[in-house]
């Protein structure tokens, strides 16, 4: 409504990680007309706050970006206490599976020859694959990297297809 009266083109506030684990609600988070930060790994995400914060060029004399948010434990707040590394790995092995995975289409049994967690590959590989229905109906995003989900990236929906 809000959108409709100003004019105004909705944000949807997932970013790449999110997008690949499917830890981002239809409807909810992912609603939007356009998603700036989709192809935008999760501790990019928060390279970039920091980046924004240390960068002031109005002048102001307080980090646009609370640290708080920054240092907050990310979640996705379907219960009280929660955090996504309750049912995740740490953001950095994460984003180096779907980095590797993704982006550089490397196999799983490379990400393990280069030292990643076997549980963690395994985890994450399975959720890129079972949330493609999800990134089909993401909104249209920036593509910043070599192989963004969407236009780069497709994967069955259906039949449990384990490899292409």
């Amino acid at each position: 409504a809000l959108s409709n009266q100003t004019g105004a083109l909705v944000l949807a506030c997932g970013n790449k990680s999110e997008l690949a684990t499917g830890y981002c609600t239809l409807y909810g988070d992912m609603a939007g007309g356009f998603a700036p930060i989709k192809d935008v790994l999760k501790t990019q995400v928060y390279a970039l706050a920091r980046w924004r914060n240390t960068h002031n060029p109005f002048g102001t004399c307080e980090a646009p970006i609370p640290e708080r948010i920054i240092t907050r434990a990310p979640s996705a707040e379907l219960r009280p206490e929660q955090t996504d590394q309750d049912s995740l790995p740490p953001y950095d092995v994460l984003d180096a599976i779907v980095l590797q995975y993704v982006e550089h289409n490397l196999p799983a049994a490379t990400l393990l020859a280069h030292g990643l967690p076997a549980a963690a590959v395994q985890q994450v590989t399975r959720l890129i694959h079972a949330n493609e229905y999800k990134r089909a109906q993401a909104a249209p995003g920036t593509r910043i990297s070599r192989r963004a989900f969407g236009q780069g990236w497709h994967y069955p929906q259906v039949n449990r297809y384990r490899q292409i």
